[in-house]
């Protein structure tokens, strides 16, 4: 009996194996031109590009499926002698471990998975196709989780029995709230507001325009240095992820080390802002905050750092600035921003002509790109962390997330211009064409970031899948001041909100100064510090900051007066 099941097993097994790759050859191809806009509803844009042309090793074919055989036989041995082992989160509960069939399906589930994503290697390709086939391969198979699913999910059954069906009812009444409000919840949001527990440090908006607000903080020390801090958050996002609670806000710390701190906040687009452009946004909002605290503070130059895409755009703005013969800012700072694009990480799977061309056709001359969809495609980047592992528990569970400020920023989306968008994509991703003299046209000016002479700060996370590290580490190849480099531990933000009490994660550095070409060649060289990065940049920035004045009693001065306190009304309007 035992014979013949075993028998069975592996003839479905191989079944299993020689189907799949006829499956996965047309699966692969219909994810040649993903949507970065809309990853939650499609994943395909329309297209006059041919299928990429796919093929398999054989050799690597056959060791895959001679691998995948004798682990199907192992796995078989481990249910006839009990519960198969199961080493993933996801079916780490009692209750999968003491429910056979469940962790079967699960480590059934986990084998085949780990197959898929073998039979990558397999595949003869570009490298661009081999990466769209991985991430196909990585949304798929986050989807196919057996714990997804109520009918397979054995802790949400216990829980159903458990509590006599109240978690299910819950878990409808979670899905319901969260198609009212569009996303999916991955905190308890009716526990902040901005302004009241999270964007709280002290301050003024002085100045505001159509596209931002520019918020002056109160001094939290008597002697201010003489040059201003200016802070460009990325207008993809909200501002105070920079000022999430006194104790990790970036900007309250600036504040305490003696500078006088202005951030620009970003109006949130609407209609009325579609056929705003990037160098509307670079002219009018970027540079416009530089002029502005200049004027506030009669200061000759400033300090300025950019913040992911605010880092490119305020680089944008160095080099149009430049081209003109100014140079307002003394010293800049770029936290995980890019400015040489070659190295986009997971997002170039998204990028190619008849992408850029589509969503210049869709929104090139006006329109919005949502929030929500930005933010959606942002969270499938990691499926398992940031979508299904929320889908499970709000729905099938019937639990309520717990506050968590991160996450509730992370929720606040933010839409774009579809202009700035459209170019955005062309200028940057597509066609890098910023860090190519004269190739690309900022505000009428043919802008080349070997003008752009100044120190900098420049500063990328290790782990970061937004702005990879090669990508944060290519600008000090391009930028002509003095450069200092310092690489972080983690991720885009938690690599970047790493105050230093909090004693958490490393950095490294290199003394010698010396900036090689590659990222790896400079970490060869570097040396590990544990610990925030923070204190090494407020070394630096100080440095820059020249004297020390006293700070000034009131916000504003002249024709710029306090229109409302901090945040302002710009950072509370919802896309």
């Amino acid at each position: 009996m035992a014979d013949n099941a075993q028998e069975l097993w592996l003839q479905t097994a191989q079944q299993f194996q020689q189907t799949m790759t006829e499956s996965l050859s047309k699966t692969f191809a219909s994810f040649q031109n993903m949507d970065i806009g809309s990853v939650s509803t499609k994943l395909m844009a329309p297209t006059t590009s041919a299928p990429p042309d796919i093929k398999f090793s054989p050799e690597k074919l056959q060791t895959l499926q001679q691998q995948y055989m004798a682990a199907a036989t192992e796995l078989w041995s481990q249910c006839l002698q009990g519960a198969p082992k199961v080493n993933d989160r996801r079916f780490a509960s009692e209750a999968w471990a003491a429910n056979p069939l469940a962790s079967f399906t699960a480590a059934a589930y986990l084998l085949n998975a780990k197959t898929l994503t073998d039979m990558v290697t397999a595949v003869e390709t570009d490298a661009k196709t081999r990466a769209r086939i991985q991430f196909a391969v990585e949304q798929m198979t986050a989807a196919a989780a057996p714990s997804n699913f109520l009918a397979l999910n054995a802790e949400a059954q216990k829980k159903a029995l458990d509590t006599q069906g109240e978690s299910l009812a819950k878990g409808i009444q979670n899905l319901l709230h969260d198609i009212q409000q569009g996303h999916v919840s991955m905190t308890d949001e009716s526990v902040f507001e901005v302004g009241k527990n999270v964007a709280t440090t002290e301050g003024a908006v002085v100045f505001q325009n159509e596209y931002f607000q520019l918020i002056e903080y109160k001094p939290l020390t008597d002697k201010v240095y003489e040059k201003p801090f200016l802070l460009v958050p990325p207008c993809i996002n909200k501002f105070y992820i920079l000022d999430l609670q006194p104790d990790n806000s970036l900007i309250r710390y600036a504040s305490e080390q003696g500078h006088r701190t202005f951030v620009v906040s970003w109006r949130n687009p609407d209609a009325s802002l579609a056929k705003a452009t990037w160098d509307n946004y670079v002219e009018d909002a970027v540079i416009k905050a530089i002029h502005v605290t200049q004027d506030i503070t009669a200061a000759k130059t400033i300090n300025a750092l950019g913040f992911c895409v605010g880092g490119t755009m305020l680089g944008s703005a160095l080099a149009v600035l430049a081209a003109r013969g100014e140079k307002p800012v003394a010293s800049a700072t770029f936290l995980t921003s890019m400015l040489d694009f070659a190295d986009t990480g997971v997002l170039d799977v998204f990028i190619d002509e008849a992408f850029v061309a589509y969503r210049e056709k869709e929104m090139g001359a006006g329109g919005l790109m949502k929030g929500k969809d930005l933010a959606m495609t942002f969270s499938f980047l990691r499926p398992n962390d940031l979508v299904w592992n929320y889908v499970v528990s709000n729905y099938l569970k019937g639990e309520t997330p717990p506050p968590f400020d991160l996450l509730y920023w992370n929720s606040d989306s933010t839409n774009l211009p579809g202009p700035f968008y459209a170019w955005y994509l062309r200028n940057t991703y597509l066609e890098n064409r910023l860090t190519k003299p004269g190739q690309a046209t900022v505000c009428g000016e043919q802008i080349d970031l070997n003008l752009v002479d100044m120190p900098v700060y420049i500063y990328g996370s290790r782990e970061d899948h937004i702005v990879p590290i090669g990508g944060a580490y290519a600008s000090t190849q391009y930028l002509p001041g003095k450069k200092r480099f310092v690489m972080g531990a983690s991720g885009h933000i938690a690599g970047v909100i790493n105050p230093p009490a909090k004693g958490k994660r490393s950095h490294w550095t290199r003394e010698d100064g010396q900036l090689p070409a590659s990222i790896d060649q400079w970490v060869a060289g570097a040396t590990e510090h544990k610990g925030s990065w923070w204190t090494d940049w407020s070394n630096w920035l100080a440095s820059q900051a020249g004297k020390q004045i006293a700070a000034p009693k009131t916000y504003g001065k002249g024709k710029y007066k306090v229109i409302e306190p901090a945040p302002g009304s710009y950072v509370k309007a919802k896309a």
